[in-house]
């Protein structure tokens, strides 16, 4: 089950190029990144046409290490970052600590404030909420996480079964791999379904679980 909000068939731009950051940081859920990179790569390198374009920025333009001890490299820093019409937060245990930083909270509410679309990943989400940016609208998170969410900011309508939550300038998805479909949601926003399917088929995602 996904939910979808009824006005978030396009998304509306100034001017090309238009561009997509994926944050990195330490303890970052390695597919949570990985995953959405691939689908979103694959489309802007096979389609250069549909003017989009795709890279992760760190904290100081760093390295950083993944929850499982994937190094992982950014091509800009924080500052240096190309403007941005959607912005991409995944999740991992490093949120933990991003949810007690407030310098970083404070970097996402600035990104709010110019950025036309904001998306997330599994936990990547709860720093949204202790931002304040899900107040009272509805969001998906890890299902391990649900509860947390909801501490975080109550007002979040949460959703336990959907794979992934658009709420038009806003987007959610569920735990880990759920991040995939999301990023294929994505391209079918800005693309249009076809070329989602393009590309689910270019990256040979047809999920039939062994168990």
């Amino acid at each position: 089950m996904n939910r979808t909000h009824p006005d978030s068939v396009t998304l509306e731009h100034a001017s090309a190029p238009r561009h997509i950051g994926l944050f990195l940081f330490d303890g970052v859920e390695e597919l949570d990144a990985v995953g959405p990179w691939e689908v979103l790569a694959y489309w802007t390198r096979h389609h250069p046409e549909d003017g989009w374009s795709i890279s992760c920025l760190s904290v100081g333009g760093a390295d950083v290490i993944g929850a499982k001890n994937l190094v992982l490299g950014a091509h800009h820093s924080l500052d240096d970052a190309p403007t941005m019409d959607v912005l991409i937060h995944p999740g991992g245990h490093g949120t933990r600590r991003l949810l007690r930083d407030p310098g970083h909270l404070d970097w996402i509410r600035t990104q709010r404030s110019t950025v036309p679309l904001m998306a997330s990943v599994c936990t990547g989400s709860l720093v949204y909420a202790a931002a304040g940016l899900l107040t009272g609208r509805p969001a998906t998170t890890h299902w391990a996480s649900l509860n947390l969410l909801s501490e975080i900011d109550p007002t979040v309508i949460t959703d336990v079964d959907a794979r992934f939550v658009d709420d038009g300038d806003l987007l959610t998805s569920a735990g880990v791999s759920a991040g995939i479909d999301m990023a294929l949601h994505l391209v079918a926003r800005l693309a249009g379904v076809e070329r989602a399917r393009e590309v689910r088929r270019g990256i040979q995602y047809d999920p039939h679980p062994p168990v």
